[in-house]
């Protein structure tokens, strides 16, 4: 067994990669987002002509959409109800026309029903 103070798992030169050896960093911009609580969130975003900033970005402390704008922050987004195949079904058709469709399907059971065997 090795005594000495040496850490243990380590090499020479070992360590976290410096700017040297990854090159240097691309200019950055920061900008600023609002969302509707009045949270702001700075990302950075490199500065270069083909790099497109967001109008919006997603609020991390509350996930509302937040704006560039302080003063108008973008609406939260309206959250619709479920809705059932019920629902659906009767925004398609009338009462007059569900009565029909109920009466048809009866009168279609009952001939059925009244043409088998037992």
């Amino acid at each position: 067994m090795a005594g000495g103070s040496a850490i243990r798992g380590s090499r020479v030169g070992a360590g976290p990669m410096g700017e040297a050896e990854r090159g240097e960093a691309a200019p950055r911009v920061r900008m600023s987002y609002w969302c509707a609580n009045g949270h702001e969130t700075s990302p950075s975003f490199a500065k270069e002509p083909e790099i497109v900033i967001p109008e919006t970005w997603d609020c991390p402390r509350c996930g509302l959409p937040a704006g560039q704008d302080r003063e108008a922050p973008p609406e939260p987004p309206r959250n619709e109800p479920y809705k059932t195949h019920l629902a659906y079904v009767k925004e398609r058709r009338t009462d007059a026309d569900g009565e029909a469709l109920l009466e048809e399907a009866l009168t279609a059971l009952r001939a059925r029903r009244g043409g088998s065997t037992r």
